[in-house]
């Protein structure tokens, strides 16, 4: 069975997957109003639907 939380991003894995400045891929969660698909600690992850839902709104 594959583990689920292999896929998920932070907001600073998704600014390196596609070249984007970290501030700007924060922005664009607040903006979407984007809820973690978990939380471990302080860091929230993304699952990869919503990493393309980012990046498609910083274009």
């Amino acid at each position: 069975m594959k583990d689920e939380k292999a896929d998920l991003l932070t907001a600073g894995k998704i600014a390196e997957k596609y070249s984007l400045p970290a501030a700007k891929v924060k922005k664009a969660i607040a903006d979407l109003k984007l809820k973690p698909a978990a939380k471990k600690g302080a860091c929230s992850y993304y699952s990869p639907a919503d990493a393309l839902k980012i990046k498609a709104s910083l274009k």
